[in-house]
């Protein structure tokens, strides 16, 4: 794990988030906060899994079918201190409609559809065929609060302006401590 970048999301000002580069040396200073205050937490040390990272066979689609891209996330509850860690890895052969120009910002925004739903997006990046994230977020929750709620990305443009251009879905029925990874199918955005 290393630093954290604050970050400011319009429209959330009851949930702070964390967002740490996964890509910055592991040996600086971190600094953590619950989803529900701005004060900072105890700092602790997460151990990283050593399971393997399997992607999904592609599979071919025909006619009208078109494939709109993959998003790998990775998952995480650490029972200790009722916190879920989601880590937006990457998105992989997205594609965005010509209307957005040659490589639009994009960006991940997160929900956690709970009745007072928790927000988070991830930092814009380059629009190209595998757009690299590497960012985390962990919130404060209760265990039994997650497993009956979804969680929610929307892929988004930033640039030329800001539209929903494919979206995903996963359940928390199974959260536990043990990191699990995901590759999920980027549908388009429902109307």
């Amino acid at each position: 794990v290393s630093d954290l970048r604050p970050s400011a999301l319009p429209g959330s000002f009851d949930v702070s988030h964390s967002m740490f580069d996964l890509r910055s040396p592991p040996h600086r200073f971190m600094k953590r906060y619950d989803s529900f205050s701005s004060v900072p937490s105890s700092t602790s040390s997460r151990k990283d899994s050593q399971g393997s990272n399997r992607s999904l066979d592609t599979i071919t689609l025909s006619g009208d079918e078109r494939d709109f891209g993959r998003l790998n996330v990775k998952l995480c509850y650490v029972s200790s201190v009722e916190q879920i860690w989601i880590t937006v890895l990457h998105c992989k052969d997205l594609s965005w409609p010509s209307s957005c120009g040659e490589n639009p910002r994009i960006c991940v925004k997160g929900i956690l559809t709970l009745p007072k739903p928790v927000h988070f997006k991830s930092s814009a990046k380059e629009g190209c065929n595998d757009i690299e994230f590497m960012e985390t977020f962990v919130f404060a929750i209760k265990l039994q609060s997650l497993q009956a709620v979804r969680l929610v990305f929307k892929i988004q443009t930033q640039t030329p302006r800001k539209k929903t251009i494919g979206e995903c879905s996963l359940a928390l029925r199974e959260l536990s401590s043990e990191e699990s990874s995901h590759w999920l199918d980027i549908s388009p955005p429902s109307k």
